[in-house]
């Protein structure tokens, strides 16, 4: 019988990305996004994962690929996680930690599936051919030309559902609502993140307003992720036919359980770049799976391309401008929507993408 191979190597290494156009929500403004990549070397194959977080991540990510990956067998994949985790305890496992540990679970992930010489969605067990999208973007530092441009630049993609930001001017809010619904006509989706900016009774206002007059039917932390009771009571006594969704900050999968069991969503958000790569995804998927809710893959589109589609709650991926477009700028293999799904590459092991380094190299920023 033939020893399995190990890991030999591995990097982390960040690059921060100036955004196209201001962009803001409704409780932070940002001009730039810093991207955390992780490559693992296991004889000729290499394994690919990344994350979005403070650049410090790459420092925790090679920590913990010195520690604990290298000389490791790459199939252990349960087993890394769990040493990962323990090895986070004394500096804490959430937050920056918990993106660092991701981008690594996410490599490993993608190299175990390059060794069997299989697409990832397929080593996970495909569920569906494709995964549904919402474009996500509608910045509240976007003019009305901007939010309008963006909603119908979406459509034009076949994407019939569509996410705005609100809360930075709760003032103008509903206008900037009417805007975006006149853009988009009646037949598509509307969805609003407030990324917590509101108290729980200006949600409570702003959601039957919403919901009666724009048919907005996702209202997505309407308040603040944490405030598991003020959630609820918008779930239970907002609109019917209203969504409410959070978990985008969840870092691991005791966190969002306690978000189910204080019945505070409607559907559940979880990010694999944060939530502890593709098994941490997975592991809520099972509970979302149990409990059943449906859930949402925030964010980061191409790694989510493939785990959302062995995910059997799954709702949809978000399609998010910015993450999109620096995928497409640095990853060889980005796929684009088709009729509003992302579909996997099955004709290429793991995620099916290269990082493009000598185009990132400008971007590169040290720890």
């Amino acid at each position: 019988m033939n020893s399995s191979p190990k890991i030999t190597s591995g990097t982390a290494s960040a690059y921060t990305i100036p955004i196209d156009v201001p962009e803001g929500d409704g409780t932070f403004a940002w001009n730039s996004t810093t991207l955390v990549v992780v490559e693992l070397a296991c004889g000729d194959g290499t394994g690919l994962g990344y994350t979005y977080s403070h650049k410090t991540a790459a420092l925790l990510a090679q920590d913990l690929i010195d520690k604990v990956v290298v000389g490791s067998d790459p199939f252990d994949t349960n087993a890394l996680f769990a040493r990962m985790r323990y090895e986070q305890r004394n500096y804490g496992r959430e937050g920056v930690a918990a993106t660092a540990l991701s981008a690594v679970d996410i490599a490993l992930w993608d190299l175990k599936a390059k060794l069997m010489g299989q697409p990832l969605v397929r080593v996970l067990g495909q569920m569906r051919e494709a995964v549904p999208v919402y474009g996500s973007g509608g910045f509240t530092t976007y003019t009305d030309s901007q939010l309008k441009e963006q909603l119908a630049g979406w459509l034009q993609q076949g994407i019939t559902r569509v996410k705005m930001k609100i809360g930075a001017h709760p003032e103008d809010d509903v206008r900037r609502v009417a805007v975006a619904r006149e853009a988009i006509g009646d037949e598509t989706e509307l969805f609003v993140d407030a990324n917590g900016a509101y108290s729980c009774k200006q949600a409570l206002s702003f959601s039957e307003t919403f919901a009666k007059d724009y048919r907005v039917s996702w209202f997505e932390e309407p308040v603040s992720s944490d405030d598991l009771e003020g959630l609820h009571q918008l779930r239970t006594a907002g609109p019917a036919g209203m969504d409410i969704a959070a978990g985008e900050y969840g870092f691991t999968a005791m966190y969002l359980q306690r978000m189910l069991e204080a019945q505070a969503v409607d559907v559940l958000q979880a990010d694999a770049t944060r939530c502890g790569g593709v098994t941490g995804f997975m592991d809520v998927a099972a509970l979302c799976d149990a409990h059943p809710l449906p859930l949402s893959a925030h964010c980061a589109p191409t790694v989510h391309t493939h785990i959302a589609s062995s995910a059997r709650p799954l709702r949809h991926v978000e399609y998010f401008h910015d993450h999109a477009r620096i995928e497409r700028m640095l990853f060889d293999g980005f796929r684009e929507p088709v009729q509003g799904a992302l579909y996997p590459d099955l004709s290429t092991p793991g995620l099916g993408i290269a990082f493009k380094h000598q185009d990132a190299e400008r971007f590169r920023v040290g720890v």
